[in-house]
């Protein structure tokens, strides 16, 4: 199993918008100017998680936990649990994380996650699993396959 834990402020993968053409050919660029910084927070912890490239990526089925550590708003309750029903979309933050973890050379590709264990947006100190600060605490383990020992971590093959 890894374990990446990225501090930061959680950014989900939003919508392209269009800024024009390029040699007759249509350039998008990403809408919010929060995802870069995410995904190299995410990519930098990675990394160091990877032991800056001497671990081999992960190829075979995974399965992955993520847990979302959001900032509390200042008008939530203090001392009652509350829930993070709002934006940012627990999908679209999943999915700017998983691009991170492939820049970094966690995995061959996010298509190998088969699982998610949990996938979940927190609040600090309000669940088990939430962060001091904000940012996103990730597991990610390989599935149990007859060919390999449970917990075991698939390498990629060379060819």
């Amino acid at each position: 199993m890894i374990t990446i834990i990225a501090y930061g402020s959680p950014a989900p993968q939003g919508s392209k918008k269009f800024v024009g053409m390029i040699n007759g050919r249509g350039m998008l660029a990403e809408s919010s100017k929060h995802v870069k910084p995410w995904r190299e927070d995410v990519a930098a912890a990675a990394r160091a998680a990877m032991d800056y490239g001497r671990r081999p990526k992960l190829d075979g089925p995974l399965r992955v936990r993520m847990v979302f550590t959001l900032p509390k708003p200042t008008s939530a309750p203090k001392r009652k649990r509350t829930y993070p029903m709002r934006t940012p979309d627990l999908s679209k933050l999943a999915r700017s994380t998983e691009d991170a973890l492939t820049t970094a050379g966690v995995w061959a590709d996010d298509a190998r996650v088969v699982q998610y264990d949990r996938l979940a947006k927190v609040y600090p100190g309000e669940d088990p699993e939430a962060l001091e600060l904000t940012g996103v605490r990730i597991e990610i383990s390989a599935m149990e396959s007859a060919a390999a020992q449970p917990g075991e971590l698939f390498p990629v093959q060379a060819a």
